[in-house]
């Protein structure tokens, strides 16, 4: 076995309740947080002052120390008051996905056994929908809270603050929150069966920001951008816990496609995102060079050019020459800079993808551009990071070393095993699956199978369950055959890839919907939706060049022999996608099982 081992740093406040308070008197003035163009800001006194009656209130709803309470919002200021409120008056706050049906609602506040729920008037039906099927299994909800309208069977946020506990005492029960207490519960994707309530404590998610050392630390000058689902442990991490353990300013952005909107509004200094963001922004700014005249396109392909040969360098753990670095500077002031700034990128410094393996041909791109985009690696039972490409030296294809306080090292099969005091402190309500996944000495088993190199950097290959072995034998990773094609293709928005058992494989794509309506209109298409795109001949035949110049990158073994463009998107959160974008494989083969077989038999 090989093992990789970081040592832990400094101390920190021992819990976030104390980690706000601080920060709440050290910047009472700034702004804490805000929606997009301003609308709404708070400053931290403010902040502090709302999290207070708030917190309040819910104790004379009944709320007490050691309860669960639900959330299910989208990305807005309430969010984090509330969320933060609960942590104050001791309890545990749980983000559930806005896309979740009505009895995987019920499942979970069933597994939370949370007695309120707080959610914005358009998710209030679901809500109590789901509190009547979890009452049916002795399940109860008792309160269900609008931070907006509350319709019929709800009760407004503001009526919770005016109804405050006579004899709460608000610093004495946040001073009482231990370490060890539970922080929130984080459900997983459920890929393969009803998702499990992750347990995670104060100290997991503390001991996990040590990482951020490695960036110079954050303070009061950060800026985030709050976009993707909460209910997601990687936004929480950097877009809700961080700023409350280092300060800073969070800029709520409550529609997706706002985001490249927000990033010139906001020029955040830290920035997550999830593979397919970089995909699409990687995408787009190519249909833009491609838009320009001939010599301004040299001129940035060039640049672009000369970009990648720096990573690259910095990658294989290599110094420029005199002439490269001349060249560099030239890319740099020329055109790389400009881009960034015109991306709205030009001021992070902590840039960062994850949950999935980003294309390493895309992550190659952003190095290149001088974005210094950090690929990590974790999963939610382990506070969402156990090993990051850190800023001194990302080296490309891997997910970087341990985190401060982590340990990596691989099992006889090759799985990859973490232990850390960011490790769970287990599955909520359901010890026999803690105990399947952390063994008696403390290891979590990912269930991911990884190489680490000389330089103990770990690489993933793929999920052990997941790895195709084909009718020959020969063992695959699918992950990898997906990211090929992806990132010679960006039309294809989700590739999944058959091969089990099968003399060859295929493949199912479909269509990036905003990339191909932006083909679409680039190409003077009539055809506008999705469905009509994937039968268009023009889209047929980008899709074809993307397919025959992914599998001239991979072994004959694990190319594509034949493909089917779907007509239909698959979403976030639906049967076949996870609400992390995690393909649920099984669902796919059973729903396209006539769809795959059919690329077998013609």
């Amino acid at each position: 076995m090989v093992s990789s081992t970081v040592p832990a740093g400094a101390a920190r406040p021992d819990t976030l309740c104390a980690a706000f308070q601080a920060n709440a008197a050290k910047y009472p003035d700034a702004i804490a947080l805000r929606t997009m163009g301003g609308a709404v800001t708070i400053t931290w006194r403010a902040y502090a002052d709302r999290v207070r009656t708030i917190a309040a209130g819910l104790a004379g709803l009944g709320v007490r120390p050691g309860d669960t309470v639900a959330l299910m919002m989208t990305n807005r200021p309430e969010f984090h008051v509330c969320d933060t409120a609960v942590l104050h008056a001791g309890g545990t706050p749980f983000s559930v996905y806005n896309t979740n049906p009505v009895d995987l609602l019920a499942y979970q506040f069933g597994n939370a056994g949370n007695k309120v729920v707080i959610c914005e008037r358009q998710f209030a039906p679901q809500i109590l929908a789901a509190a009547a099927k979890a009452a049916e299994h002795g399940n109860r909800v008792e309160h269900v809270i609008c931070v907006d309208e509350a319709p019929d069977g709800t009760i407004a946020l503001s009526a919770v603050e005016a109804a405050p506990l006579e004899d709460f005492d608000f610093d004495t029960t946040w001073r009482a929150v231990k370490p060890d207490d539970l922080l929130t519960i984080v459900y997983t994707s459920g890929t393969t069966g009803p998702p499990k309530g992750v347990e995670l404590t104060h100290t997991n998610f503390i001991e996990n920001a040590r990482v951020i050392e490695q960036f110079g630390g954050g303070g009061p000058d950060d800026r985030v951008i709050s976009y993707l689902p909460d209910a997601h442990a990687a936004n929480r991490w950097f877009a809700h816990y961080l700023t409350m353990l280092e300060g800073g300013e969070i800029t709520t952005v409550a529609v997706f496609g706002k985001v490249a909107d927000a990033l010139t509004e906001v020029r955040p200094t830290v920035f997550l995102g999830v593979p397919r963001v970089w995909v699409k922004v990687k995408g787009a700014l190519e249909d833009r060079f491609d838009a320009q005249g001939p010599i301004k396109r040299r001129l940035v392909r060039w640049a672009i050019g000369v970009g990648r040969v720096k990573a690259r360098a910095i990658s294989d753990g290599r110094s420029l020459g005199p002439l490269d670095r001349l060249r560099h500077r030239v890319a740099e002031r020329l055109v790389l800079a400009p881009i960034r700034t015109r991306l709205g990128l030009d001021r992070t410094r902590v840039a960062v993808t994850g949950s999935v393996a980003i294309p390493p041909e895309v992550h190659e791109f952003f190095l290149g551009l001088g974005l210094p985009l950090c690929e990590g690696y974790g999963m939610t039972e382990c506070t969402a990071g156990a090993t990051l490409n850190g800023p001194d030296r990302v080296k490309i294809g891997t997910v970087g070393r341990p985190l401060p306080g982590a340990e990596v090292k691989l099992g006889d099969d090759g799985e990859v095993l973490i232990r850390g005091k960011m490790v769970m402190r287990g599955y909520r309500n359901d010890p026999e699956k803690t105990a399947e996944t952390v063994d008696a000495d403390g290891w979590l088993h990912t269930g991911d199978v990884g190489i680490i190199d000389a330089d103990g950097y770990l690489a993933i290959v793929d999920r052990k369950k997941e790895l195709i072995i084909n009718a020959a034998g020969k063992n695959m990773s699918p992950s990898t055959i997906e990211n090929t094609v992806t990132e010679n293709c960006p039309l294809a928005g989700t590739v999944v890839v058959i091969g089990e058992q099968r003399p060859y494989n295929t493949a199912l794509i479909c269509l990036d919907p905003d990339l191909s309506a932006a083909f679409a209109q680039r190409n003077q298409l009539a055809e506008a939706t999705v469905a009509e795109l994937a039968k268009n001949p023009e889209v047929l035949a980008v899709i074809e060049r993307g397919v025959a110049a992914a599998n001239s990158k991979l072994s004959r073994v694990e190319q594509i022999k034949k493909y089917l463009v779907l007509t239909e998107v698959w979403e976030p959160g639906s049967d076949v996608v996870t609400a992390t974008g995690k393909l649920r494989r099984i669902p796919i083969a059973t729903r396209y099982a006539d769809t795959i077989e059919s690329l077998y038999s013609t």
